[in-house]
């Protein structure tokens, strides 16, 4: 992970990136300082996986889509080397050993004390509101005995917009919340019934940090999702 591009991000695109957008950012104290933990985030845009890291007072990894890790051209090999300089994991959405994949990696992650963050919802929202969440993070976090951090992104959509060479300078929320703890759902409870009510405070967190409008719905995957 400590690579030279990394040491480019941390070092000069961070405080270059805070200095240029300003994000407004409550909560880092919540992040543990040692220790694994588990960031669940809702997910506006392809911006958060890059101003999350940047904000964190913590390195973590992501789980995105295998075809950042193909595409061509001066923005392919650019978005190839950020997420190869975080130690993203890529998944093939369209198959499910892809993603059980992923998770173990990421379960592995998580069990080396490291952090990783995960969007719930599994993809981009398509129309702003918070998508019901998939209960990979709950799994992660009951198998992983860690804390999870829930993350409520504001206006991380508004930012690149078409014509644009630059990213628009428009006001940035990340809301960091309190930390929830697999140990605060009834450990007497068959293990399926605490996933299930995990996963729903861990959303319940973020629409409450996010602000969003609730969709009874799962979301669906498109060609532009992450």
């Amino acid at each position: 992970m400590a690579t030279s591009f990394y040491h480019l991000v941390r070092g000069f695109v961070a405080p270059a990136t805070k200095l240029y957008l300003r994000p407004r950012v409550t909560g880092l104290e919540n992040v543990p300082e040692d220790g694994a933990f588990l960031i669940a985030s809702n997910h506006l845009a392809l911006l958060d996986s890059f101003i999350i890291p940047v904000v964190c007072p913590r390195g973590m990894r992501f789980i995105a889509k295998d075809e950042y890790w193909h595409r061509r051209g001066p923005i392919g090999w650019i978005q190839k080397s950020f997420f190869q300089a975080i130690g993203t994991v890529p998944v093939d959405r369209d198959t499910l050993v892809s993603k059980q994949g992923a998770l173990k990696a990421a379960l592995e992650i998580l069990q080396g004390g490291d952090g990783f963050a995960i969007y719930p919802e599994g993809t981009r929202s398509r129309d702003g509101r918070l998508y019901k969440g998939r209960q990979g993070a709950a799994w992660l976090a009951m198998e992983a005995d860690c804390p999870v951090i829930p993350v409520g992104l504001k206006g991380t959509d508004t930012v690149m917009q078409k014509g644009r060479l630059l990213p628009a300078r428009r006001t940035l929320t990340l809301r960091f919340g309190t930390p929830i703890r697999p140990a605060d759902i009834d450990p007497s409870l068959p293990g399926g019934v605490r996933r299930r009510m995990l996963n729903d405070r861990i959303m319940d967190e973020i629409a409450e940090l996010s602000g969003q409008e609730r969709a009874d719905e799962l979301n669906k995957h498109s060609s532009r999702d992450i």
